[in-house]
């Protein structure tokens, strides 16, 4: 069960889970038609996968997400919580507005809660799981670039839940983890914004990345598999960040 999956970085993932023969539940919010063409894409070459209408923010319809899940391929054995929305970029933390963070913090930190608390009896019950949760090098505290304090302090959040739901559910078999991203080139990475404003933010993140580049959604999805795999079976409770060697760090002290 994938959220966010009708494109960037859940899509992509979505693709790779499934070339290496998952079935995949594609969850998306809005975007229908995008996420059948993901369905459609993962059926072109012998995949499995069903769309799944759900705002990871409503508890009941997560809950109804993975009762059609299990219903459809018996077991949940790989969550990734994908889906998450960034609002109110460039504003002073200072102009914050309340309900930019509460809608933040309902997606972003609630919807993994939901996810999490609605797969879990299922995993527990087989003593197997993968949970992935995307987080942010935001949460990590680069970048020095204005904008997103409260953005960063709820994918903060999606890393401290990470480290405490993989001690309950360790005793269970559940692998729990994170993936920080740094800047991809997605729709929220780099989209809705004029062609300068775009190649002025790419320009800036190449800059201060040690391979010199901004990443790809599919180098978020290689290591989502590997989390999601039994190559990773002795990893928990980590966060691993993928963003091409950032250099921007406000601080690095702990």
């Amino acid at each position: 069960m994938i959220t966010g999956a009708s494109r960037g970085i859940g899509r992509a993932s979505a693709l790779r889970l499934a070339r290496e023969g998952a079935k995949i539940l594609i969850n998306y919010r809005q975007e229908r038609a995008k996420a059948d063409e993901v369905v459609q894409e993962i059926e072109g070459f012998g995949g499995v996968a069903i769309a799944f209408q759900a705002d990871v923010a409503d508890r009941d319809a997560v809950v109804r997400m993975v009762e059609k899940t299990v219903s459809e391929f018996s077991s949940v054995d790989i969550l990734v919580n994908n889906a998450g929305v960034a609002l109110g970029g460039g504003s002073s933390l200072l102009d914050f507005k309340e309900e930019t963070f509460d809608q933040m913090e309902q997606v972003n930190v609630k919807g993994v809660l939901h996810c999490t608390k609605a797969v879990a009896p299922h995993m527990m019950k087989k003593r197997y799981g993968k949970i992935v949760n995307i987080a942010s090098v935001a949460g990590l505290g680069t970048a020095i670039l204005p904008g997103n304090s409260l953005y960063g302090s709820t994918k903060a959040a999606v890393i401290l839940l990470t480290k405490r739901l993989a001690l309950e559910l360790g005793r269970y078999g559940i692998n729990v983890n994170a993936i920080a991203p740094g800047l991809i080139r997605t729709d929220m990475g780099v989209g809705h914004r004029t062609p300068a404003e775009e190649k002025e933010r790419i320009q800036y993140f190449e800059k201060v990345s040690m391979l010199g580049h901004i990443g790809e959604p599919e180098d978020i999805a290689n290591a989502v598999l590997f989390l999601a795999s039994d190559e990773s079976s002795f990893i928990t409770g980590q966060v691993i960040t993928v963003d091409g060697g950032r250099t921007d760090f406000i601080t690095h002290s702990l």
